[in-house]
């Protein structure tokens, strides 16, 4: 028996909003006025300053329908921008979000996207207030702005650290890159053979860390508690080098991190060999595991040492031209950037 599939033509632009956004919930008491008018109403929090982010997500570029569940791409797609407004240290409130979909789309099938999408919100308690859907010639985009705030003192930038700050980042890194080498392999064997059914079991974590990744609200309200406020802050989104350097320049510090202090789970580790790639670069250069790299003076070392959630990597130096990489053996190397490069050709 066929799925029923329900042309978008035959609802409209507004019947397709309607139909997608019918039973919202509000979470945040700073949304005074969200979807069905022709502009979401806002209040600022007073003593506090307003955040915004927005991503853009084009299909073949930035994710693929053959391994992406669109339940899935929805809920990514409105992490990766929740996770930037952790990265300033506050707290998102809000999205906005717009599609641009290609005749090959079904209503069941945008619903499914939107299910991610609510998924996320409801998780992160943050309010879907608006957006705008268009019709495409390439395929699916996705373009997502969220909306959040902090005290404006405790907002927190790239370029405030000193030489001397310790570096810091939380959770584990690689697992989202090689989650995608795993889903690359099963399409590339899937092409060779149609019929063939992918062989995914046992790499769940992984699997995870790249379809579905959490933005670390945890980690901000951590710091919170321990009445810690960082120097500068980044997500990783392209790469530990490549975020690393970005707080060093902006900073006007030079860098030293360490290979053996570079946080790398188990299965990250194995999986990486199983693929005859060196682990290290994996969590240095993979990207799109949406941790946070911040950095904090040495007088709070006792507060990040043993805690569980932080791994302290490096330290910055007066040196800006430094970038050196201590790898396990104690040789120096030049810390290099060969993440994702949203432009580049390469990518």
């Amino acid at each position: 028996m066929d799925e029923e599939r329900t042309e978008i033509g035959t609802l409209g632009e507004f019947g397709l909003i309607a139909e997608l956004t019918q039973n919202l919930e509000t979470h945040q008491d700073s949304t005074k006025v969200g979807v069905g008018d022709d502009a979401a109403v806002l209040a600022p929090v007073e003593g506090h300053r307003t955040l915004v982010s927005t991503d853009l997500l084009c299909e073949g570029i930035h994710f693929d329908l053959t391994y992406s569940p669109l339940k899935h791409l929805g809920y990514k797609a409105v992490v990766v921008n929740l996770s930037d407004i952790c990265a300033m240290n506050g707290t998102p409130r809000q999205v906005v979000v717009g599609l641009g979909l290609s005749n090959r789309f079904s209503v069941e099938a945008v619903k499914e996207l939107y299910s991610g999408i609510k998924l996320a919100c409801s998780r992160y308690k943050v309010d879907l207030v608006g957006g705008d859907t268009t019709s495409s010639k390439s395929g699916l985009t996705l373009s997502v702005t969220a909306i959040g705030d902090a005290s404006k003192e405790k907002v927190v930038l790239r370029g405030g650290a000193k030489a001397g700050d310790l570096l810091v980042v939380s959770g584990e890194l690689g697992g989202a890159y090689m989650g995608l080498q795993i889903l690359e392999r099963e399409k590339l064997v899937f092409k060779e053979a149609p019929g063939a059914q992918p062989d995914l079991s046992g790499h769940e974590e992984l699997l995870e860390r790249q379809l579905k990744p959490e933005a670390r609200t945890d980690v901000v309200e951590e710091l919170a508690k321990l009445e810690l406020t960082p120097s500068a802050m980044i997500d990783i989104s392209d790469g530990l080098a490549s975020e690393t350097l970005h707080i060093a320049a902006q900073s006007q510090c030079g860098v030293k991190l360490y290979e053996d202090k570079v946080p790398m789970s188990e299965k990250m580790y194995d999986t990486a060999r199983e693929f005859n790639l060196d682990p290290t670069l994996c969590a240095l250069s993979g990207g799109e595991d949406y941790e946070l790299l911040f950095t904090v003076p040495q007088s709070r070392f006792e507060d990040i040492r043993n805690h569980p959630m932080f791994s302290i990597i490096g330290h910055l130096t007066e040196d800006r031209e430094e970038r050196t990489l201590v790898t396990r053996n104690g040789l120096e190397t030049e810390l290099k950037a060969q993440g994702w490069d949203g432009l580049s050709a390469n990518s």
